[in-house]
């Protein structure tokens, strides 16, 4: 029996968009997953103390909707259900207990890759998964050394950024099209990011 291969794709989705979605089903086609979770931070702790942060509950909501219909793409509520900061290596640990012999797939922007060496722990991190690194506008296709096992995947480019979406909500401007229709429904009935 071959072994489960789960893409995981965490974020603070502070609101996800079009952009997210498109890896996520673009990397689960190329590698030939059975599933890509969207992991939603619970406390991102790379961003604590640098904006407001949506609380996680809000933001799970939107991935859930935004993921709906996406075959073998799914919202993860892992990050929040453990409280506290959300540490990549805790997450990717708790998938490897739930999933006794998975193969996981940490999918990453390739403006990530230069950060890596500052993430907790990441030794742990590395030893228990495969990078995949997706192109991002602007930002040159680089993937980390070894021993890092890692792969690239091309990825449609959609320059869309979280913070702008944000930005346009609190200006009243339209979000459609950028995000999925049940997000954005979610986003206006729970009254997120205006002003």
């Amino acid at each position: 029996m071959p072994a489960t291969r789960i893409g995981v794709l965490g974020g603070t989705f502070d609101p996800i968009h079009v952009g997210h979605l498109a890896a996520a089903a673009e990397v689960r086609s190329s590698l030939a997953l059975d599933r890509v979770l969207l992991v939603v931070a619970n406390v991102p702790w790379q961003k604590v103390g640098t904006r407001a942060v949506t609380p996680a509950e809000q933001r799970f909501a939107v991935v859930e909707a935004a993921a709906e219909g996406i075959d073998g793409v799914e919202a993860s509520r892992l990050e929040i259900e453990r409280g506290g900061p959300s540490y990549t290596a805790d997450t990717v640990a708790e998938l490897a207990r739930r999933h006794p012999g998975a193969e996981l797939y940490l999918v990453v922007g390739s403006d990530v890759v230069p950060d890596l060496a500052t993430w907790e722990r990441v030794d742990e991190v590395r030893a228990a998964v495969t990078i995949v690194v997706v192109t991002r506008p602007g930002t040159a296709l680089r993937l980390p050394a070894p021993p890092w096992r890692a792969q690239a995947v091309t990825i449609p480019v959609l320059d869309i950024s979280s913070s702008d979406l944000r930005a346009r909500v609190a200006a009243g401007r339209p979000i459609d099209a950028l995000v999925p229709a049940a997000a954005v429904r979610e986003i206006r009935r729970r009254g997120l990011y205006a002003g």
